[in-house]
Parts: structure tokens; sequence; C-alpha cells
């Protein structure tokens, strides 16, 4: 009964924020970025800010510090936010959502993605490091590279955005130029960070509460999931391919980064080029002689490339330590989907690197490349170019691929130099941003299978990787048969990147796995693995590319009880399968494929060269509590007086107790019977 009247009491007293995100500390070898509250939340008088006068009041004149500021979207910018962070005055941000989003542009992301970490530095074609030939995102504020001593939060939610703003105004408002009168509207943020410094430190601590205590504490993990991949032809995932075996590799990120934790919708940045990957993947598996080609092709999705090429690092490192079927020297081409849903004229750019092609065989394998990519885009809708030879790769996972090995390949992008994409890494690279548009009034099944123009121009692009692919392993008939389908395309990207929980999704995926389908789909690489993309890019992938096989529950459970399963060389999945016809029972199936899963966690940490500045060093810090509440809050002297009424109070009852026991034989004694006789 006492904890159920604390809790109304807290009811009457708090308004809880529920649908809100956090800025969070992520660290590296060198720095901490993010944000943090102090350990028991930081509190401030709200203000409303929408437009730059309004932060007068919080930087100067405004008599009730510190603030809160409700930020509006179009201001969160770095400027704003490097005015914010030089100030005392300030206790924390909460932003609300621009809408429309801010037509100039906004990238809380780095000028140039990845520094460092790829293959162009002071002794590889230093003319191209640090982006001195082109700037990849000129748009890049940096902000979310930035580290802030205080909470900043995303407001989700309009309504609870239009209760903060109405108990401003109910409160708040400055009346005819002078202070508002207390109680004031206020709000509470709490999103303590455990980890400190750098990754150095805080996996130095983690290290050791780990090895020396019963309890241990950690206070950072490092950034982790796994890679996706499967091959054309089956290949024994626990042997070594044959050296002499040529690969053809395809690649793409599946990641994506905003400012704030876990929302990272990638549209452009990672869906439009994993959905045309895995839609390539689909056309060239049905080709009739896929089986018969002299070179196997090699599908590869890779995690973390955001944070300095997570998956891709992994990788390279597992092929040079002999801990994956492949090695590197089985690489005969690369192939890499970046970025290809807003093209220009149907234009896409092919991007190469012009080091490696000054060594003369290198240069004629790419030549050969080039004209392969660009015979088989012909009559399909697309238009490639070369980007040029005098320019770099753009940020890619073929980088670091090639820090290891001289191998020819090409990068696919919509973009010649700087990026098309205006909201890079953002809270705002979303589905509109890549021209999905749905007939109002449709059900969700109905919007689920309606083929948008995103969807055929991606399976247009889609078409010429596998038909290319086709002939790069060996492929000798026509091509012409090879087609993406834009309904697989369409249902992939209303899965990915509007409604992850749709009929289409439930029926790919293990029973004991439903739970990864919430509502909006984000694409951040986490520290919990696998997250619910990885599992759903293997779970399509296998789709697209495997097989229904007739095998029971116990059978597909457990295929080496059975001779003929080749276990080595399949994984098998017991699906949910569709739902059967007029009822709601699923009809289970048995998918054997290729597709798999590989770790996607930097070397950096199998090595424990947390200083590392060959492999990525992010981690994320821990923390116990995030949460966001609004309330009421007295003037200061009226909380002085209430504390110095409650200490008289209490002194005058110590006092009034202590007198009381010292006379109590007094006060307290029980008179005599005058009746009784005393001897």
């Amino acid at each position: 009964a006492g904890s159920c009247h604390g809790n109304s009491v807290e009811r009457k007293i708090y308004i809880p924020l529920n649908k809100t995100a956090p800025c969070v500390r992520l660290l590296n070898a060198t720095h901490q970025i993010g944000c943090q509250s102090s350990i028991s939340g930081d509190t401030g008088v709200i203000h409303v800010v929408e437009k730059e006068e309004d932060l007068s009041w919080v930087l100067a004149d405004g008599p009730n510090p510190p603030y809160m500021i409700l930020l509006d979207g179009n201001l969160f910018n770095r400027k704003v936010l490097l005015q914010l962070k030089g100030t005392s005055r300030v206790s924390g941000l909460a932003v609300t959502i621009a809408k429309p989003s801010p037509p100039q542009g906004f990238s809380p992301g780095l000028k140039c993605p990845n520094d460092g970490f790829g293959v162009y530095s002071k002794d590889y074609g230093p003319e191209f490091a640090h982006c001195n030939t082109t700037v990849w995102n000129p748009l890049g504020s940096g902000i979310s590279y930035e580290d802030f001593d205080f909470p900043i939060f995303l407001l989700e939610d309009a309504n609870e955005t239009q209760v903060i703003k109405q108990c401003y105004l109910d409160h708040n408002v400055p009346r005819d130029g002078s202070a508002p009168q207390y109680p004031l509207c206020a709000m509470q943020l709490f999103s303590h960070m455990h980890a400190v410094t750098s990754t150095v430190t805080c996996m130095r601590r983690s290290f050791l509460q780990s090895t020396f205590s019963i309890n241990p504490e950690i206070v950072c993990d490092p950034l982790l999931d796994y890679n996706v991949w499967s091959t054309l032809q089956p290949i024994n995932a626990s042997g070594k391919v044959d050296p002499e075996k040529e690969v053809v590799m395809v690649a793409t990120r599946v990641d994506s980064h905003s400012f704030f934790w876990n929302i990272a919708p990638g549209a452009e940045s990672a869906v439009s080029s994993f959905v045309t990957h895995l839609a390539a993947a689909e056309a060239l598996h049905k080709a009739p002689d896929v089986l018969l080609l002299p070179r196997n092709v090699m599908f590869t999705f890779f995690q973390g490339e955001t944070f300095d090429y997570i998956g891709s690092s992994r990788m390279v490192y597992d092929m040079e330590q002999d801990k994956f079927p492949l090695s590197l020297d089985n690489i005969h081409s690369f192939v890499e989907l970046n970025q290809v849903a807003l093209r220009n004229d149907s234009i896409l750019w092919l991007h190469t690197d012009p080091v490696s092609r000054m060594n003369e065989s290198v240069n004629t394998q790419v030549k050969n490349l080039l004209d392969i990519l660009k015979r088989s885009s012909t009559g399909s809708g697309v238009t490639l170019q070369e980007a040029g030879f005098s320019q770099p790769l753009p940020p890619s996972s073929f980088q670091r691929f090639l820090r290891a090995r001289h191998i020819p390949g090409v990068v696919l992008t919509d973009h010649r130099t700087s990026f098309q994409n205006r909201y890079y890494q953002s809270m705002y690279d979303t589905p509109e941003k890549i021209g999905m548009q749905y007939p109002e009034g449709l059900s969700p099944e109905e919007t689920l299978e309606y083929v948008t123009d995103t969807a055929k121009a991606l399976a247009q692009v889609a078409t010429v990787v596998a038909r290319a692919l086709y002939v790069l392993a060996g492929g000798a008939n026509s091509t012409s048969a090879i087609q993406a389908d834009p309904k697989t395309v369409t249902r992939m990207l209303y899965g990915f990147l509007i409604k992850m929980n749709n009929s289409w999704f439930q029926s790919i995926i293990k029973p004991d796995l439903k739970g990864i389908l919430g509502d909006v789909p984000q694409h951040y690489v986490a520290v919990s693995s696998p997250v619910n993309t990885t599992y759903l890019v293997q779970f399509v992938l296998a789709n697209l590319t495997g097989t229904v096989v007739n095998l029971t529950k116990e059978e597909c459970l457990n295929p080496e009880k059975i001779p003929q399963a080749e276990k080595e060389l399949y994984e098998y999945s017991w699906i949910q399968g569709p739902l059967a016809p007029n009822s709601t029972a699923r009809v289970p199936l048995c998918v054997r494929s290729g597709a798999r899963l590989s770790k996607a966690l930097s070397p950096a940490f199998e090595l424990r060269h947390w200083g590392s500045t060959e492999y990525s060093t992010w981690t994320e810090s821990r923390w116990k509590d995030i949460r966001a509440r609004i309330f009421l809050v007295a003037s200061r002297e009226l909380e002085i007086l209430t504390l110095v009424l409650g200490i008289a109070i209490l002194v005058l009852s110590l006092l009034a107790t202590y007198f009381i026991n010292a006379k109590a034989d007094v006060l307290f004694s029980i008179p005599q019977d005058p009746g009784a006789v005393a001897y």
C-alpha cells in the first residue's frame, strides 16, 4: 500500500516523457563524444527556443537559470550547440523533429567520414588522404562527434512536445517584459554515463573489474554485431576454399547512425544499397547455370561500417588469419553498392582507386570490370559513367580490402563527387528522402505490395549488378533473362524503412525471433548482437536465395542427423511460414540456404589493442537510467522558507519532546487514592 501511495503522489507531481531518444556517450582510442547528465539528473526551467533571438533570454536575460531548452529542430545546428556548450546557464536540451526536414540539409556526421581508417594515408595516395581532393559530406557539421556535458534528448512524440509547450505557456512566458512568476514549469533529464575519457580508459577499468571483482561493474562495451554473407555456389563454411578458386565479392553496409541513440533510419546511406544487393542476389540465383560458373560469387553485408569499418576490417583480419573459409587470394574482383537511390538522370557513377590502377595488371582488370558493368547496363534504364581517374574512392568497405591487397574493384554510387544525400547519418535520412510515396488509403498489406517508383529504380540497378556478376563469374550465355523483381524490392523497402512487423517478414523468420519485429526500423550497430537488421538481412537473403526442403521440424533443427543434409555447405532454418488460406494458423517451412553470420567485432578488441590506430576502437558507455519528465518547481525563496520552517518545526518538536521527557514524572504521575492508608 505504501508503494502504491508513493507512486500516486509521484504521478501527481511529475509528467513522464515516454517517447524520447537520448544522445549517449561513445568513446574511441583518443576521445569521448556524445552527452550525459549528472548522476542525479539535470533540471532546469523550460524555455522554448523557436528562433535564434529566443536564445538571448537563456544566455543572458533570464533571471531563473539554469534553463532546459525546448529547441526547434531547425535550430539544431553546430552554431547554436556551440553557443549553448559554452555557458553554465543551460542544463540540457530537448529537441523537436523539424517538419518538414531542414530544406538546406542536415548532417551531424563528419565532412570526411571514417577519415584515417580507409586506404588513403601519408604512405598511400597522400594527395587523397583526409578528403584533400573531394570533401564527401560537405554538409557534415560534426556535432555527433562533439562532447557535451549536458543531456540532449529527442522528442519523438508531437503530443508530448505540445504538453511541454502548454506547460511553458501557462507558467514560463515572460509577461510585459518582466520575469514570470513562480511556480515555473521545469524539466529533468536523466542520462548519466559510466564511461569517461576514452576506450583505453574504460576498457582498462572494465577489464580490471571483471578480473578482480566478484560483481564487476563494466563501464563500456565495444560496438559489435555480425556480418551476413553467402555464396552463389555452396562452400564448406568450416573448411578452406581451394586457393585456386576465384570469387567475385559483392558488398554493402547495413548500418547507419544519427546524433541520437538508436535513431538511424539510413534510407539512402544504407538501406537503398543493401536492398539493391539482396535483389541482385535473388536475380542471379535464378539464372539456370549458376552452379556451373567457373567463378563463385560472394554476397557480403557489413555491419558497423559507420564506425571506422568495423565489419569489413574484421573480415579482412579473419581472412589474413585463416579464420574464414576464403582468403584474400581467392578474391578475383570486388563490387560495392554504396548510396544508389538518388540518381540524377539515371546516372550511376563508377569509382575506382587511382593508386592501385598505376599497376598495369590491376588497371587491365579494372578496365575489364568497368567494361562488363557498362555492357550490362545496356537497355536497363541505368547509365553508368566513370567518376574519373583523378578521383579517389568514396568512403567504402572496399578501402579496407585495398589496405591489405591490390584487388581490382569498383564502387557504385549516385554521386560523382560529394554525396547527393543531404541528410547523411541523420534522423532525416528517411523513406521520403528517396522518393518513397504511397497513395492515400492503402491498408498495411496493400502498402507492402505497392510497387513504388523507388523500388522500380533500384530494381533496375539490381538487374545491372546481377548481369555484371554473371559475366564476371565467367558466364557465357545471354544475360537478358536475369532480371531483378521490383515486387521483392518494394517489400524490402517497406520492411526495412517503414514497418518491420509486416506479413512477409513474419513469414520468413524463426518462431522464436518474432519478437524482433518492432514497428519503425532502425539500423544502429549497437552493443547487443545480433541486432534486428542483421537477423532480417540474413533471413531475407535465405528466403531469396535458398530452397524450401521437405524436412520435419526435428530434422530441420538437427540436420546433422540426416546423411544427405550436407551441414557444412548449408544452413537450415525452421521458419514461421505464410498463413494458411482463410486461417490465422501458419504453415511452417524448412529453408536451406548459404546465408551465414560472421563476427563484426573490431580486431582491436580481439588483440586488446584499445588504443589502435589501425582498427576501429569505438565503444558505447553503459548507463543505469535514461528518462525525462516535467513538473512545476517553486521559487528558491519558497524552497528555503519551506526548509527553514521544516527545520524550525523539527527543532521545536525535539525541544518539546525533551522537556516532556524530562518532566514525565510530574506530567504523567498517577494521583494517589485519598482513601488509601499508608503504613
